[in-house]
């Protein structure tokens, strides 16, 4: 984008980290994936979901229809919100670090132990980034897939966030105890205020496979009462509304973020 812009820039000496980007005023954090971006301030946003729409097979309906609309974005080059978000460097070492370190959260938690990525050699830690900037695929697997997530390795637990956004539209969230440890304030949350939500969840539970909804409820009870169904709201992962019965652990190998995460979006029924 910075390429794209420079020649109509006030400034064409100006450096592409010191862009940011913002959505109906809202910026958005570079660390997180473009994908949980898009579902937390457009995707949830448009979907258009109501009181109507309990049952799951609407629920996707409405989300995909709204999946194809444009996601309009505002480009700043001035008044970085540094309070807001962290700022970047020239040399792209920060966001390279953010990724790596979250990399490395989700192979604690996936294993108990981070000892799989930081046994990495430099030339595969080095192939996992360029294979993120360059969207290549077949590179990145050769890492991630075959050493990180091989199917020889056990699972403890499958790296799991839920993201609960918060405005003033919201404030009839159920409250829970996990999401009172991340807003602590009374006042009235922020547009753009995001809850997120992280526990261990291991592939099996007293003898059955953890599903999204056993997950779900594990995590935020106060939202998902029912491991099956969904009346408050519905999880969403790459612009989908996911299954209550889906497998979690199918679920992380197959559609996990780039960094090993399952980022699930929760989306807000109208409780009117």
């Amino acid at each position: 984008m910075h390429s794209f812009f420079s020649p109509s820039l006030v400034n064409p000496d100006i450096g592409c980290h010191e862009a940011w980007l913002s959505c109906d005023d809202v910026p958005m954090k570079w660390h997180y994936p473009i994908g949980l971006l898009y579902d937390l301030f457009s995707g949830v946003e448009h979907a258009g979901l109501d009181s109507k729409s309990n049952q799951q097979d609407t629920a996707t309906n409405r989300v995909e229809e709204a999946s194809i609309k444009p996601w309009k974005l505002l480009l700043h080059y001035k008044n970085y919100p540094t309070e807001l978000i962290f700022p970047l460097d020239p040399d792209g070492r920060v966001i390279q670090d953010a990724f790596i370190n979250s990399v490395k959260e989700a192979d604690f938690t996936r294993t108990g132990t981070a000892k799989t990525v930081m046994s990495l050699s430099k030339n595969d830690s080095d192939a996992l980034w360029k294979a993120v900037q360059a969207h290549d695929m077949t590179l990145y697997n050769t890492v991630y897939m075959e050493i990180l997530i091989s199917p020889s390795i056990k699972l403890r637990n499958i790296p799991t966030k839920i993201y609960l956004p918060m405005t003033a539209s919201s404030s009839t969230v159920p409250d829970t105890s996990q999401a009172r440890e991340h807003e602590k304030s009374d006042q009235e949350p922020r547009r753009g205020t995001i809850r997120t939500i992280q526990g261990l969840v291991p592939p099996i539970i007293n003898n059955q496979a953890s599903t999204v909804g056993i997950a779900l409820n594990k995590l935020i009870p106060a939202v998902f009462p029912s491991k099956r169904s969904t009346r408050v709201a519905v999880p969403v992962l790459h612009g989908a509304v996911i299954p209550m019965d889906a497998d979690l652990e199918a679920l992380g190998r197959a559609c996990s973020y780039a960094d090993g995460f399952l980022h699930i979006v929760i989306v807000l029924l109208s409780l009117s």
